[in-house]
């Protein structure tokens, strides 16, 4: 168990009893588990909204002896809440999980065991299928020219193209591309292949394409900016690192002038990745590895995205449709 200063934790709904407990718990997660900040950001969340719930279910502060005591008529009280509230089934399962992580923790810290959470069930998650764009649309989202009437510097454009044209080039999620520093990405013709740290700090070589490079150096030559050896590749409009959300953005705008659905995302490009690979005949265990799934059940869901084109195909070019 790390033994790494937990941050300091103040609740009016919650003693510092358990307060402390929760500020150690996210600590060894950060440290020991290697969860991701905004995975560590929803559990913290969740374990909060759960405390201001229970203070206001009890009419008093929650002490960690009353949490060790929780009943399953408390646990579903909280996600009925939570259910009126519009949350979705996943984001549920989610606060769940992260409640029973807790009382793990706590458990193994002899401070209580919360046996409640172990007798509710999961919410049922409704199976939703990745939305992956058309080929001709997701590579024109990598074309700085798509863009040219906006009153943006060219070389803004320039970067928010080779972001784009990563993310589908490679399949890398958005945190992936941006976290690149400059000497992990080769120059064209000097390389064809990346190391990219992904979640749990894992890394995995991915292999670029040169088109993909040189949209990459076009913008490294026209940034205002110094871009170190060990600094971010791509950086933000003052010089600083670049945020997830100015890609969301962008995209946001290039949704409007390319017709393309809501579920046109940055993301969506990763799954145009799988999706678009896996219907050229890739081999799934090799997207696996691409992708960086720790499971192999995780990629096989694109294998639904391609069932169900093959199916659409069948139904509109069948003569006894």
């Amino acid at each position: 168990m790390s033994k790494a200063a937990a941050p300091h934790i103040e609740l009016a709904s919650a003693d510092p009893s358990i307060t402390q407990e929760m500020a150690r718990w996210l600590s060894h997660l950060g440290a020991e588990r290697r969860l991701s900040p905004k995975t560590l950001e929803a559990y913290g969340r969740d374990l909060r909204q759960c405390l201001d719930f229970l203070c206001a279910h009890w009419g008093e502060r929650v002490t960690l002896e009353r949490f060790a005591a929780l009943e399953a008529t408390d646990i579903r009280a909280f996600m009925a809440m939570r259910r009126a509230d519009d949350i979705a089934g996943r984001s549920l399962m989610r606060a769940l999980a992260g409640l029973r992580s807790f009382g793990r923790f706590l458990e193994r810290e002899g401070k209580g065991k919360v046996g409640a959470l172990s007798a509710i069930r999961a919410p049922k998650v409704a199976k939703s299928l990745p939305k992956p764009l058309p080929m001709a649309s997701a590579k024109r989202l990598a074309d700085a020219d798509e863009r040219a009437g906006e009153e943006r510097e060219s070389w803004i454009l320039a970067r928010d193209a080779a972001v784009m044209a990563l993310l589908y080039g490679s399949g890398l999620r958005i945190s992936e591309a941006l976290g690149l520093k400059r000497r992990e990405v080769p120059r064209p013709g000097e390389g064809d292949v990346l190391v990219v740290t992904g979640k749990g700090n894992k890394t995995r070589m991915v292999p670029v394409l040169q088109n993909v490079l040189e949209l990459v150096q076009e913008y490294v030559a026209m940034c205002p900016y110094s871009l170190p050896a060990e600094g971010p590749i791509f950086v933000g409009a003052r010089g600083g690192p670049l945020s997830p959300r100015i890609i969301q953005l962008a995209m946001e705008r290039l949704r409007g002038a390319l017709g393309l659905p809501d579920s046109a995302t940055p993301h969506a490009l990763r799954h145009s990745f799988a999706t678009h690979l896996l219907s050229r005949g890739g081999d799934l265990r090799a997207i696996q590895e691409l992708l960086g799934h720790s499971s192999l059940s995780t990629t096989q869901v694109y294998t639904g995205i391609d069932s169900e084109r093959l199916l659409e195909v069948y139904a509109s070019a069948h003569p006894r449709r």
